[in-house]
């Protein structure tokens, strides 16, 4: 088996870079662990760790994911707030 590529009969391993940078711009907090993650896959690769790269990348997966849904659903509750909010001033006005 050469490094930086994976066992035969094993398929490739995506990092879940890209993932990873969509998900910095909801929730940076939890985006940066991926991105690290992420970055580790190809240098795992190179040195022939398949597991660790594939481990890195669950990782990577995992981080990104749990950005996501916690960046969605605060930009959800924040909107829904501040329609809340423009709700109540227009009532109160026309009160």
């Amino acid at each position: 088996m050469q490094p930086g590529y994976p066992p035969p009969g094993q398929p490739q391993i995506d990092s879940n870079m890209r993932m990873s940078l969509l998900s910095i711009v909801l929730f940076p907090p939890l985006a940066i662990p991926a991105i690290i993650c992420a970055s580790r896959v190809s240098p795992l690769l190179r040195q022939g760790d398949y597991a660790g790269a594939q481990a890195a990348a669950a990782d990577s997966k995992k981080w990104s994911k749990l950005a996501l849904v916690v960046g969605l659903i605060g930009y959800t509750v924040g909107l829904v707030c501040c329609i809340g909010l423009v709700a109540a001033s227009v009532t109160t006005r026309h009160s």
